[in-house]
This record gives structure tokens, C-alpha cells and sequence, in this order.
């Protein structure tokens, strides 16, 4: 599923309950470092965003609440990038004395190689 512009921008407007009202919440065991208290709770979160269709999961934490908190900041960054709409480049001509210093600069550096030579 693509996701929009104004979807993004939207989304990444709500406040945090808000955001987290329009997501899945699903937990799983984590797994990996951290002891037993790790390994056999459901403490990693998966965030679905049911709007948009972005999946964001945060497994660092032992604790479930902040592995929540973790994985509604990385949706908020990636909506907030996805909302991103970046100014228009005009194309522009290097001037003329942009061209001479560019052609100078060229020269010189072709003559410090010359001046390297040997006589072979």
C-alpha cells in the first residue's frame, strides 16, 4: 500500500494517543539478550498503523511499556519523513566567472603534473 502525502502529514499530526487509537498493537516474545525476564514474556511491540499500512517494531527493552513508547517514536519519524516535501530546485548556469575560475583552476593543476615530469 502506497502511502500519501497528506496521510503521512495527517498521521503525523495526531497526538499520541490519537496515533496509537489507529494502530494494531501486537506483542511477542523478543528473544536475544537480556535475561529470563526477556525471553519469556511478550515484551517486543509491533506497531501497525491501519491508515497508511507502515509496520515499525521495537525490541530493545526488557519492559513493555517502553518498547511501546520506542516503537510510537520510530512511526512518528518514519510518518514525519514520508510527510517531507522537498523544495523544488531551480537550474541555474555557472556564471562566467565561475567558468573562468573553474578553467584556471584546471590549468593549474595540469601544469603542476607537467612540471613533474621527467625528461624520459
Amino acid at each position: 500500500m502506497d502511502v500519501t502525502f497528506e496521510q503521512a502529514r495527517r498521521a503525523a499530526a495526531l497526538t499520541d494517543e490519537a496515533l496509537l487509537a489507529e494502530c494494531e498493537e501486537r506483542f511477542f516474545v523478543a528473544g536475544g539478550p537480556g535475561g529470563q525476564h526477556r525471553n519469556k514474556t511478550e515484551t517486543a511491540v509491533r506497531l501497525t498503523h491501519r491508515p497508511t499500512g507502515l509496520v515499525v517494531t521495537a525490541t530493545e527493552r526488557r519492559s513493555q511499556l517502553m518498547n511501546r513508547g520506542e516503537a510510537l517514536e520510530r512511526l512518528r519519524r518514519l510518518l514525519v519523513r514520508l510527510a517531507h516535501v522537498p523544495e523544488k530546485r531551480i537550474a541555474t548556469r555557472p556564471s562566467r566567472g565561475a567558468k573562468r575560475r573553474r578553467l584556471e583552476a584546471k590549468r593549474h593543476l595540469s601544469a603542476k603534473k607537467q612540471s613533474r615530469r621527467g625528461e624520459w
